[in-house]
């Protein structure tokens, strides 16, 4: 036969209970979970939210409905009849495909560039020691935030001096020196990230300096150039005052000054088109930055990298 064992409960001892009060009314002014200051603080942050939200959705919006609206105006509204004139307007070579042409080889080269020199100067920045390393970097840091328009007056006398004037090589080396310093901090902190151990290992295998970070640094940061391909290509693809000032004929103009066309005088603007023009100019953006995301890996790419 088994025996169950039972406990008699006692009942709370005086002591016991009036801690127990004193502890409830302490904790009684305590906002939880379900107070109004901390629901009154979620709808001021929710109403933030959705404000800039809107700053966002509204001059996405009125692309998309200008573009197929035949009388299109500044104002946002549900076009009464929908049309693709306007596209089939832009749709030509001179006033779309060769100036989105020239802003691909532009933005392109200029960010092919960039991150190859930015590797091959931030990698002894990354795993060299010396003397003036933090002024080094200091002065990259600065030379980040020198506007580009307190250097386009020396800068244009001297494409005028090197017959560099209206050359897309010109300029796509001049958008290369303004993105290299900030290429170069970015991927100098990119390459501490990768533990030197690994290329220890290749060099007691018989590697060099220059293939181990082809064969090593660069696969396992391959995120990080993405990053730093993906800012500097969209950085030049859309900039506007330097193509307009270092190119003076029209057929080497990228798209970001030929979308000045759409602007005619005395303040009228062909709304329509430069809605078809602006979707259109934005796709390669989008592709490229499909495709960066897809072929960079993912925030993993250093498993497996080290014994555990």
């Amino acid at each position: 036969m088994t025996t169950l064992d039972t406990t008699s409960v006692h009942p709370a001892s005086p002591a016991s209970s009036g801690a127990g009060s004193r502890a409830r009314h302490r904790g009684a002014g305590v906002p939880t979970v379900a107070s109004p200051r901390r629901s009154t603080g979620r709808l001021l942050a929710s109403l933030a939210l959705v404000l800039v939200g809107i700053c966002f959705v509204v001059p996405l919006a009125w692309i998309l409905l200008s573009s197929v609206d035949p009388s299109a105006t500044v104002s946002v509204g549900v076009p009464s009849s929908v049309t693709t004139d306007n596209f089939k307007a832009v749709l030509t070579k001179d006033q779309t495909f060769l100036p989105l042409w020239n802003s691909l080889v532009i933005s392109l080269g200029t960010a092919v560039i960039t991150v190859v020199v930015g590797v091959l100067a931030a990698y002894p920045l990354s795993r060299y020691r010396m003397r003036f390393q933090r002024g080094f970097l200091y002065t990259i840091l600065f030379a980040t935030c020198l506007p580009i328009t307190a250097i386009m007056v020396p800068v244009y006398s001297l494409f005028v001096k090197l017959s560099l004037l209206d050359s897309t090589p010109g300029v796509i080396l001049f958008l290369s020196a303004t993105s290299l310093p900030m290429a170069i901090w970015m991927l100098k902190n990119f390459m501490d990230s990768v533990p030197v151990s690994l290329e220890e290992a290749a060099w007691v295998d018989g590697a060099s300096s220059m293939r181990a970070l082809g064969r090593i640094v660069l696969p396992l940061m391959r995120p990080g150039l993405s990053v730093v391909l993906m800012l500097v290509f969209t950085q030049a693809w859309g900039n506007f005052f330097v193509p307009f000032i270092l190119t003076t004929s029209a057929e080497k103009q990228p798209a970001a000054v030929a979308i000045y066309q759409f602007f005619g005088t005395y303040g009228s603007v062909a709304y329509g088109k430069l809605a078809a023009f602006s979707i259109l100019y934005s796709v390669p953006v989008l592709v490229l930055y499909l495709l960066t995301q897809r072929l960079s890996g993912g925030a993993n790419a250093l498993a497996g990298g080290m014994k555990g």
